[in-house]
């Protein structure tokens, strides 16, 4: 049942909750679990390739990709957030960007409703955006920042090199698969 209130709390942007997970060195495994239930609940969506005979790879490869991207940001996100700009007061480590973020993920699960086609777009939207102000609060909860605009500013700067990095490691395992 914590696991399950969390995520609740987590996706109704409750930052006591992303206080609780950054301390609770227990909560790795679970926001891992957050990140992998986001990453499949999305790929459901028309034209994710999970409507057909590979729908068990494509679990496994999204699943795999969305370990690999939560795990990069996270790092990034510590590299930018504690050392690069950091607050008098932050004071992080990746273990606890891992645990905020991975739960920042869980307005993801609601991704799973863009299988009703009318409205992939819109649960696409509406889930993009709330997990990105969800992100915002792990952040700021995670470095122990006062100021939110250095939340947004260091969400915003960790966005492509996390990107890039990931697809690093991804882009070469999808080929070697031949997808």
């Amino acid at each position: 049942m914590i696991f399950i209130n969390r995520m609740i709390r987590a996706a109704m942007l409750d930052s006591r909750v992303y206080e609780e997970v950054e301390a609770d060195y227990t909560a790795t495994l679970p926001a891992m679990l957050v990140v992998l239930l986001s990453s499949i609940s999305g790929a459901f969506a028309p034209g994710s390739g999970l409507e057909d005979s590979s729908a068990p790879m494509a679990i496994i490869l999204v699943s795999f990709f969305g370990i690999v991207s939560w795990a990069v940001w996270a790092g990034v996100t510590y590299v930018i957030g504690a050392k690069l700009l950091p607050e008098p007061t932050t004071e992080a480590n990746w273990g606890q960007l891992a645990r905020t973020t991975g739960f920042a993920q869980a307005p993801g699960l609601l991704g799973i409703l863009g299988v009703i086609s009318f409205l992939t777009p819109i649960v696409s939207t509406v889930v993009g955006i709330w997990g990105l102000v969800a992100m915002v609060i792990a952040v700021r909860q995670a470095l122990d920042y006062t100021s939110t605009i250095r939340a947004v500013a260091v969400v915003v700067l960790a966005f492509i090199p996390s990107v890039l990095i990931s697809l690093l490691v991804i882009v070469p395992v999808a080929s070697i698969l031949g997808l």
